[in-house]
């Protein structure tokens, strides 16, 4: 299984966006507003070439979703061998991931944090365990978290506190803990900044 480790504020800083939502990173991008390194500060954004600036999109997609580069290669190859529009595809992919749903729902405070619930095996589909972050759902699914970690205090907080509202494909259950996909997410009803036809056009050179 293979993860970004590193420092998280650097990669936010070199793609001018808060990838992971933390934080740290909002402090870092408010104190220090251009690009890591010696020359950070004599950079200039709006002097970007063309592959800069596609290749930036796609990496702001990649960790956003937590994938590797060959996973991520993969899926592009997937949606663009699908009927429709191949940026629509790969971004709804990518929605339809199992550790994003759990984001989505705000059981997971953070992607990181939901991937890790989902390998902790504490996530059902259709009520059985599924340890794989990348299981892809299907309209219709029922996602649960298993009794045993509804009372902790983490999962509380995260309910409680944040009071994250699903988007419009998602249905809440009659409880917190419980979710079924209604339909397969539009492109309008995906919220990550991320122009997906500059990675379209970056994978078709």
């Amino acid at each position: 299984m293979s993860r970004y480790t590193g420092p998280k504020a650097r990669v936010s800083r070199r793609l001018n966006t808060n990838i992971w939502g933390t934080k740290g990173e909002a402090i870092a991008l408010d104190r220090r507003p251009y690009p890591p390194g010696e020359r950070g500060r004599s950079r200039r954004r709006n002097t970007a070439s063309e592959f800069l600036v596609q290749m930036q999109e796609k990496q702001k997609a990649r960790f956003t979703y937590g994938l590797t580069e060959r996973q991520f290669r993969n899926l592009f190859a997937e949606a663009s061998r699908r009927q429709g529009v191949t940026g629509e595809n790969m971004l709804r992919y990518l929605e339809l991931r199992l550790d994003n749903f759990v984001y989505r729902m705000g059981w997971g405070a953070t992607r990181p944090q939901a991937r890790q619930m989902v390998n902790h095996g504490h996530v059902n589909v259709n009520g059985s365990r599924v340890t794989i972050p990348s299981y892809r759902l299907r309209k219709g699914d029922v996602v649960d978290l298993r009794p045993k970690i509804r009372d902790s205090a983490t999962i509380q907080w995260n309910v409680d506190v944040l009071d994250r509202n699903p988007p419009a494909w998602i249905d809440r259950g009659e409880d917190a803990f419980t979710a079924t996909v209604r339909d397969l997410p539009l492109r309008e009803q995906i919220d990550v900044p991320v122009r997906e036809q500059l990675i379209v056009e970056l994978y078709s050179k």
